[in-house]
């Protein structure tokens, strides 16, 4: 589908008018496969509504995708240019993967479950990636995404343009430690190195250094915010919950539930942290001059995506994605509604919240 057809098939885009006051936001996108479209969503609701600007971007995995397509979209045509670019990115990755044998059983149609959990394909592949390594399936290393990141994004563009700051945060194999790829660093192969699933792709090399999927070590990291941008406000876009109220009781579930753990840890880490440095200026411990306090927001799916489990990241269907698409504009649309006010005076999210 070309730019022009895209526009034309999704409308016109709906403009507020501009308020007095801009309100920028740094964002960080998580990643989470096929769900990255709710990210979609959001980002097309925020950059549908002109008070919000956008100064730097941390992403991993479909965060890291959702972040350079953004950014080389908005360098092209500015806030029409970015929505029109991630919709056709989500459009490719749907079209691409019509063929893929993983789709939902007739069962999971039947009923409207977006899973695949019941998917013949899903269950062998789901028990294949466990036993045989990737270099072992897939001796060749193919990988779709990396043509698709490489037709849809322009990083020459995206290198010369000054509109916004890019983190993309990827795991170094050897050490376990992130990191963090900004600037002339930014190409398909560190957004590749950022969606990289051990137990699916073969590790991508840098520099003779093997990297994996960023979340291990960040999901997104938020650290270079501090140093790298001016603004305060933090948006945290979230795709992976923190708390879930059943405990799991299948092998599956069981290790769905694990990996959310795992890929949670280093970002309430850092929310740790943000939260000891603000407490530590409040109580006059540190010099507000020489440190500042974070201002945080989160938009995330709620009730909405807790239904959705692991095996739906890897489902690739339009109507998926147009669903993922509309609850984060939903979710986008509340928040704008109850919060944005808040933009650069005060957090709307509150850390005891998130542990609690």
């Amino acid at each position: 589908m070309t730019q022009k057809q895209a526009t034309k098939a999704r409308g016109k885009p709906r403009r507020r008018k501009s308020a007095p006051r801009n309100l920028t936001v740094n964002l960080a996108l998580q990643g989470g496969g096929a769900h990255g479209a709710f990210t979609w969503g959001v980002l097309d609701a925020l950059l549908e509504d002109d008070r919000i600007a956008f100064e730097g971007v941390s992403g991993n995995s479909a965060g890291a995708m959702n972040a350079v397509v953004l950014a080389d979209g908005f360098a092209r045509d500015g806030r029409d240019g970015a929505r029109e670019s991630l919709e056709i990115f989500w459009r490719s990755v749907s079209r691409v993967a019509h063929a893929s044998p993983l789709q939902r059983s007739p069962v999971n149609v039947f009923f409207g479950d977006w899973n695949l959990d019941t998917s013949p394909t899903f269950m062998a592949f789901d028990l294949m990636s466990r036993l045989v390594s990737p270099y072992e399936f897939n001796p060749l290393n193919i990988n779709p995404l990396r043509d698709l990141v490489a037709e849809n994004v322009d990083f020459d563009r995206l290198h010369k343009s000054g509109d916004m700051t890019l983190f993309i945060s990827a795991t170094n194999v050897h050490t376990g430690k992130v990191k963090v790829f900004n600037g002339a660093e930014v190409t398909v192969d560190s957004v590749m190195a950022s969606a990289c699933l051990p137990h699916l792709f073969q590790a991508v090399v840098i520099d003779d250094v093997p990297y994996w999927d960023g979340g291990f070590a960040g999901n997104p990291v938020l650290f270079p915010f501090h140093n790298a941008c001016a603004t305060s406000d933090l948006l945290l876009i979230q795709t992976n919950p923190i708390m879930r109220n059943s405990t799991p009781d299948t092998a599956r579930e069981i290790l769905d539930r694990m990996n959310e753990i795992s890929f949670n840890s280093a970002l309430l880490h850092e929310l740790r942290a943000i939260e000891f440095v603000a407490r530590l200026i409040d109580q006059g411990v540190l010099d507000k001059e020489r440190y500042r306090q974070v201002r945080l927001h989160r938009i995330d799916g709620g009730e909405a995506l807790e239904p959705l489990r692991a095996s739906s990241k890897l489902n690739a269907e339009w109507p998926f994605f147009v669903h993922l698409r509309d609850l984060g504009r939903e979710a986008a649309a509340e928040w704008l509604e109850q919060h944005a006010d808040r933009v650069g005076r005060e957090s709307s999210l509150s850390i005891a919240s998130v542990f609690n």
